[in-house]
Order: structure tokens, then sequence, then C-alpha cells
């Protein structure tokens, strides 16, 4: 039977559409809720064929409007980005500075992770960040001498929107940075090549993530003699250097572009990729 002639079936009123529609939208969030990973996919696909569901059913069943509909979801960023990425510029030099702890109105979570970073035995080493017109960037710096780790509190906060991520980092003697993190989205610029990923959900605990920070380093035969002794004030400056490189990358790679004033943006190529980024979210579904 085709979707024409379904819709033309008796019965098939306003009343009995909005109850398909709100039934499909039911199941997508209850199949969200789930821990499992396939469900939750199911749940996200769910999500789109709502919108299909919404432009078929309401246009009085044609297909294509409810295609449109459904693949609206892919083409959403571009209002940001085309409104608000395309204006973004960023200084060329990200200084760290010290800088006093956010509030517990604006990061109410803040003391509770420290406690938990500090009980697995993380000496907190200091509080900077910078900040640049309408984003504010804030790291509060543990290490751990024995297992020569650094760790990071970081809350991000830009254009009235805020998140926070933590990350666990070894940095090895030959240079390759080995991080496990749970920042929140695909990252928005191409990470330099010594920079290794072990990217967890934010559900996490810190707890959980140093156990994966270990498996990780292990499954890839990184042994304690193999990272780099860190000395916890020059902490500041080595994440400052990542930062400067990670800049110079994705200058050369075309992702950004400087400015005359020396300021860098996203280029139209930076803008396709952070595109691309969001769909690999979407396909990921984490």
């Amino acid at each position: 039977m085709t979707l024409h002639a379904l819709s033309s079936l008796p019965g098939w009123d306003f009343q009995y559409k909005i109850l398909v529609i709100l039934g499909t939208v039911a199941l997508s969030l209850s199949l969200r809720t789930f821990p499992y990973p396939a469900l939750r996919k199911l749940g996200a696909l769910g999500v789109l064929a709502t919108s299909f569901l919404i432009g078929w059913l309401l246009s009085g069943g044609i297909v294509s409007v409810g295609v449109f509909c459904a693949s609206s979801w892919l083409l959403l960023p571009w209002l940001e980005i085309l409104t608000r990425i395309r204006k973004l510029t960023l200084p060329l030099e990200k200084n760290l500075r010290h800088k006093t702890p956010p509030n517990s109105g604006t990061f109410p979570a803040l003391d509770e992770i420290t406690g938990e970073v500090e009980g697995e035995g993380f000496e907190h080493v200091d509080d900077v960040g910078w900040d640049w017109q309408d984003y504010a960037q804030f790291f509060r710096l543990f290490y751990k001498p024995a297992d020569r780790a650094q760790s990071a509190i970081c809350l991000i906060d830009q254009h009235d929107v805020a998140f926070y991520y933590l990350s666990i980092s070894s940095r090895a003697q030959d240079g390759t940075i080995w991080t496990t993190w749970n920042y929140p989205f695909s990252y928005s610029l191409k990470l330099v090549p010594q920079w290794r990923v072990n990217r967890l959900r934010g559900d996490q605990t810190f707890l959980q993530m140093y156990e994966s920070h270990r498996h990780f380093l292990n499954m890839n035969r990184v042994a304690l003699a193999d990272l780099a002794e860190l000395d916890p004030a020059t902490i500041q400056q080595d994440i400052q250097k990542d930062l400067r490189a990670q800049v110079t990358h994705n200058i050369a790679a075309g992702i950004l572009k400087q400015n005359a004033t020396g300021e860098i943006r996203y280029s139209w190529r930076g803008m396709f990729f952070i595109w691309m980024q969001f769909l690999r979210d979407l396909v990921r579904l984490s």
C-alpha cells in the first residue's frame, strides 16, 4: 500500500493524525531515556520520523513536504553559523591569567566536582582563564604527580550559553598528548596531529573518567615511564601553548583565517567544517 493510499483511508482524519504524531513523539522520547546506545539512536531517529509525519500527514499526504520537514534538522545549524559564528572573532593569542572562580549561581557544581577530583589524589594547582568580548573560559587545574596526569574543570560561557566539561591529560615525552574528556560536542576545530582524544559521555563520574583514561593509556601501550613529569607551576603555560598550536594548525588547514587587525575568525571552509561536526554528532547520537 502506497503512502498516498494510506492517507486516504476512511477514518484517517485530523484527530487520528495528531494521535499518530503524538504517539511517535512519546515513543521517541521514551527510547531516549534508555541507557542502551542502540535504543537511544532509535529514539533520535524517531525525532526525524516525527518531523516527517508532521509534514506528510498535515499536508494531506504530500511526501515531499514530509521529507523537507525531516531534512530541516540538517540545515538548522546554518541559522547559527550564518548569524553568529560567521561574525565571531577571537584573539590570536589566548593569554591565560589567574582568574577568580565563578560564583555558585554561575557554576553550582564546581565545589562538588573539585571534591571528586581531589578525592582521586589530584592537587589543585590554580584557577585560570581568559575573556574576550562575550566569550569567557575558566579552567580549574589539577595535577597528580604519582601518575604524571593533569586534570581540568573547564567552564565555557559564550553568547548567553554556558557549559562545562572535565578533562584528564597525560603528556608523553615524545610530545603526544593523551586526553580523556567529556566535551559535549564534536570539537569545533581540527585537532593537532599529536593530540589523542578519548571522548566519553557527560554522565560519567570523574572516577569513571579516570579509570577510562588509565585504560586508554594501557590500550595504547603508554607506560608511566613514557610520560613526562610536569611542573605544576608551568601547566598554565603548557595549556596556553596547546591553544596556540591549535589555532596555528587550523589557520594552516584553512579552518580559520586571520584578519587585518590580527584577530581570527572562521573561513567559509571552517563554517562547513562546523556543520559537518554537527552532522557527526547527529549520527553519533551519544
